[in-house]
């Protein structure tokens, strides 16, 4: 029991943070550093609304924690409280995050998410697809107003489900009598649009917006700003800073990567009972943080690559087995699907999806030839061992195996 108060001591007593919740990525600063184009230009875009017009439907894109989803909401709670100024325009921003998973899987849930935010409920399942879109347009049309949807990760949802439902939501003006929509799409993938069908594509596409990287001074800037309102004066040893830049830099200029390691290496940093945040808190840091966004990865990808992951790690599992090749993964992967009454894919969309895996980090896939009997591909499951014992416990409960 000493121990564990001497644990509670260290949290309850050490005052290295004096607001931590500066360096969570919900946080909204009083100003966006080094994205003032960005900002100016969605506020020229969705500015008509104050006049009672629509905007044009916008899409934003660039990689994670390029700023896209701080800018938007930025501009949005502006607008908001310049209506509430004026009183003159019925206006309502209704955001939804498409990879949550209370919306990700489905249409009907988009839209449930969407009636819920609007203050009304429908059935988490029941009921037809049209039925629900009948009942948002209703609420939506039941006054005079302006609605924005802000589909945040919208490639998530895509992925998912399909197009179909943003062609349905720029659709939906023509249906309405009392009020207007916009859409405001904010994606992670830059080939995103490439991939949508022409339809789809210049009714979202009415304005875009690209967020480029940020470079590692622009990520300096970003954390010196948010470190001198998070931690108590001097509790940053020097190059502490420069090295959560320069990790994120090389992560694609991710500024919520730089601000996550520089919150966890102070949270290791309270746990030890110390004062100052060194240069190897930082490292300490960026090895947990690769370790749980691989098991989020794990936890959030659809059923059926969690099926083909779990046949992996079955493979892997099994004593004396040599290597490991793609049909193999196949002919585990059915028998997986079996046991737990899911139906099969093909072995080409489950040869993608090993190729997905690859490109995540999750395994290494190594092209080999075969002579005649053509080529194939020798898995190796690059999971180390602390990360695979916590993953196969998810795709366990998960899967239901």
């Amino acid at each position: 029991m000493d121990q564990i108060d001497k644990i509670f001591d260290s949290f309850a007593t050490n005052n290295l943070f004096k607001d931590k919740s500066i360096l969570q990525s919900n946080y909204s600063p009083e100003t966006i550093l080094h994205r003032a184009e960005q900002v100016e230009s969605i506020a020229s875009i969705l500015g008509p609304m104050l006049k009672g017009d629509r905007a044009s439907n916008l899409f934003l894109y660039g990689k994670t924690g390029t700023g896209k989803t701080l800018s938007a909401k930025f501009i949005c709670d502006k607008i908001e409280s310049k209506t509430k100024e004026t009183g003159k325009v019925n206006l309502k921003f209704l955001y939804v995050n498409c990879k949550s998973k209370k919306v990700s899987d489905t249409e009907y849930r988009i839209i449930a998410e969407l009636i819920n935010l609007l203050g009304d409920k429908v059935p988490a399942t029941g009921l037809p697809t049209d039925a629900v879109y009948s009942k948002f347009i209703e609420l939506v049309d039941s006054e005079k107003q302006i609605v924005v949807l802000v589909l945040d990760e919208i490639d998530q949802a895509v992925k998912k489900i399909s197009d179909n439902f943003i062609y349905t939501l720029t659709r939906v003006n023509s249906e309405l009598k009392n009020a207007q929509i916009s859409l405001v799409g904010i994606s992670n993938s830059l080939t995103f649009m490439d991939n949508l069908d022409p339809r789809v594509r210049s009714s979202l596409g009415e304005e875009e917006i690209i967020f480029p990287p940020y470079n590692a001074l622009q990520l300096r800037d970003i954390l010196t700003e948010r470190a001198k309102r998070a931690f108590k004066e001097g509790s940053l040893d020097e190059g502490v800073i420069a090295k959560c830049a320069a990790y994120a830099a090389r992560e694609h200029g991710d500024a919520r990567r730089a601000l996550d390691l520089l919150r966890v290496a102070g949270e290791i940093t309270v746990r030890e009972g110390k004062e100052n945040v060194k240069v190897a808190h930082i490292d300490m840091a960026n090895s947990k943080i690769e370790r749980d966004k691989m098991l989020d990865i794990i936890e959030s990808e659809p059923k059926q690559f969690q099926l083909v992951l779990y046949s992996i790690m079955l493979l892997n599992d099994r004593a004396n087995y040599g290597n490991i090749f793609t049909g193999d993964v196949y002919n585990v992967y059915q028998e997986v699907c079996d046991k737990t009454k899911n139906e099969a894919l093909t072995q080409r969309r489950v040869s993608d999806i090993l190729g997905e895996f690859d490109m995540l980090g999750i395994i290494n896939a190594r092209v080999i030839s075969k002579g005649r009997q053509g080529r194939t591909r020798e898995i190796k499951l690059m999971l180390s061992p602390s990360i695979k014992e916590k993953a196969d416990e998810i795709l366990r409960k998960s899967l239901d195996v």
